[in-house]
């Protein structure tokens, strides 16, 4: 009579678990590899220089020191928000920077004029977008590359505030002065600007409508792959069309703020700032091809991009150095996405 040795029935779930746990780690691993990495590399970056220049020059309010980052560079949050919408699909955004511009000549205009500080706003909220969706329109229905609109309707911009005006037009209004100038204290001496409170709430309104909505997934979906996109019943259309307008939005906001700094407006400000709005979006992390990227990734490489500035003036160097360093930087990045980061399967 032969007899069976029983298996050990704990044997079975213990393997089970620790496989389940092998593919938990394996899969977050894979995850942090692809589309976290970058972002991650950034934020080591932005601590790393940070707390370099902190140590360095001895600041006296380090915490101060960041929260002037937020001040000096609210403007171009917003703006590098809106470049992360395009570049998200597969395109791109050339005209920003001359929105800007004919933001801050348009809402100085107005209010010389005599025109009310709401309705000078408004008049500019809807300029922007109106510019965007025209742009959107021709790339989506006319299938013309993005960079060859934009970089068309950034001459448009630009030329348009040529037309309106050559000078700096000072901005006098009490109402815009006062949310230009008042401060808003965090705590003891610490202190922001009303700019950043728009700033930081434009970006986690962005990160609500990206990940949580289905017109942020179509966004996403339409970078990775648009004919999947079309397949699984998405609007790929009228997502494409529609960031471009969002970019436009986004750009004419950026112009106020950066018209309520300065209490100006110059038919020359914002030359070059489209690339560093793209800049800060690739080194925050988003991927040029489309598809993966973080609104959170394009604020932390703005504030790399602050940092370099903070230490240019620190060191009293020329202003060239900023650029060099940002392309350095943009180059070592984009290396990075190529060789290392990978679109979710």
């Amino acid at each position: 009579m032969s007899t069976q040795t029983p298996v050990s029935p704990q044997k079975t779930p213990k393997t089970g678990t620790v496989a389940q746990s092998h593919s938990f780690v394996a899969e977050l691993l894979r995850r942090a590899r692809g589309r976290y990495l970058s972002p991650l590399a950034s934020l080591a970056l932005f601590v790393v220089m940070f707390t370099a220049i902190v140590l360095r020059y001895d600041f006296a309010s380090p915490t101060q020191v960041f929260l002037n980052l937020l001040v000096d560079n609210a403007h171009l949050i917003v703006l590098a928000v809106g470049m992360t919408f395009v570049i998200l699909t597969g395109g791109i955004d050339l005209s920003v920077g001359s929105v800007v511009a004919l933001s801050t000549v348009i809402v100085a205009t107005a209010l010389q004029d005599g025109w009310p500080a709401p309705l000078a706003v408004g008049a500019v909220l809807v300029v922007g977008p109106l510019l965007g969706l025209l742009m959107g329109l021709v790339i989506e229905y006319f299938d013309v590359q993005p960079f060859i609109v934009t970089l068309a309707g950034m001459f448009l911009a630009r030329g348009l505030c040529y037309v309106i005006s050559v000078d700096t037009l000072p901005i006098k209004d009490p109402l815009l002065r006062r949310f230009g100038l008042n401060y808003v204290y965090l705590y003891e001496d610490k202190f922001i600007r009303w700019t950043v409170v728009i700033a930081l709430a434009v970006v986690v309104i962005v990160a609500y409508i990206l990940h949580q909505t289905r017109f942020g997934r179509t966004v996403y979906a339409v970078g990775g792959n648009r004919q999947s996109a079309q397949l699984m019943g998405l609007n790929a259309s009228r997502a494409r069309v529609s960031v471009y307008a969002i970019s436009g939005f986004c750009a004419a906001l950026a112009g106020l703020l950066l018209a309520v700094q300065k209490l100006s407006g110059y038919s020359l400000n914002g030359i070059g700032m489209e690339l560093d709005a793209i800049a800060a979006a690739v080194i925050g992390g988003v991927l040029l091809s489309g598809g993966v990227g973080f609104v959170f990734g394009s604020l932390i490489g703005v504030l790399v991009l602050g940092t370099i500035q903070t230490f240019v003036t620190a060191e009293n160097l020329d202003s060239y150095w900023t650029r060099i360093m940002t392309g350095v930087l943009l180059l070592v990045f984009v290396l990075v996405q190529r060789l290392v980061v990978r679109k979710p399967g």
